[in-house]
């Protein structure tokens, strides 16, 4: 296997970290998803800013593991196991969170850069729920994340489909819903 010729927990490792992360911010802070109205409008379906970068950083993300992978830089996927009444409730408490604090917490930390109060405020709310949610973590595990778990499950392996064309069908997909969203808001599409 090769390797990445540094470990990510060194110094070196470190710096590419806070210059990466610095770097990610200011591509969220200039795509306009640091703005509380742009990820709102999304849920009000009159802009689609944010499910382009969304849909970009997946593609992008991806590829990049996939890529890497490839290389040999990357042993195998650290794959969390499938439980869906995990994620249908924490699916719903992170949308309802989105909506109330208006920044999913990538954008509600640059946001916070850019010197929003409000930003800052739910910021609080962000760090009391995932206290809320490791304290309570034991007890759901034993009752709610018994249920519906089928362990570590890829999409590949449920396909009869190598992972290459599963990539090129979603690049295929996203494609298609960059061109149906190709306008900012909707909106301006219908007038």
């Amino acid at each position: 296997m090769n390797t990445i010729p540094f470990s990510t927990s060194s110094p070196t490792g470190w710096i590419l970290a806070a210059v990466f992360g610095l770097i990610f911010g200011v591509l969220l802070q200039k795509g306009g998803v640091t703005n509380y109205n742009v990820i709102v409008n999304l849920f009000r379906f009159r802009d689609w800013t944010v499910l382009r970068i969304m849909l970009t950083a997946i593609l992008v993300g991806g590829i990049g593991v996939f890529g890497m992978m490839q290389f040999g830089w990357l042993e195998g996927y650290h794959i969390k196991d499938l439980n869906l009444p995990g994620l249908l409730l924490g699916g719903c408490l992170f949308g309802i969170g989105m909506v109330l604090y208006g920044y999913c917490p990538g954008t509600g930390v640059a946001a916070i850069a850019t010197g929003s109060v409000h930003a800052l405020v739910g910021f609080g709310g962000m760090l009391f729920g995932g206290i809320a949610y490791a304290l309570s973590y034991g007890a759901l595990k034993e009752s709610l994340f018994t249920h519906g778990a089928f362990g570590k499950v890829r999409l590949t392996e449920t396909l009869p489909l190598p992972e290459w064309t599963l990539w090129i069908v979603l690049v295929g997909i996203s494609l298609l819903v960059f061109r149906l969203l190709r306008g900012p808001k909707l909106q301006e599409e219908a007038s």
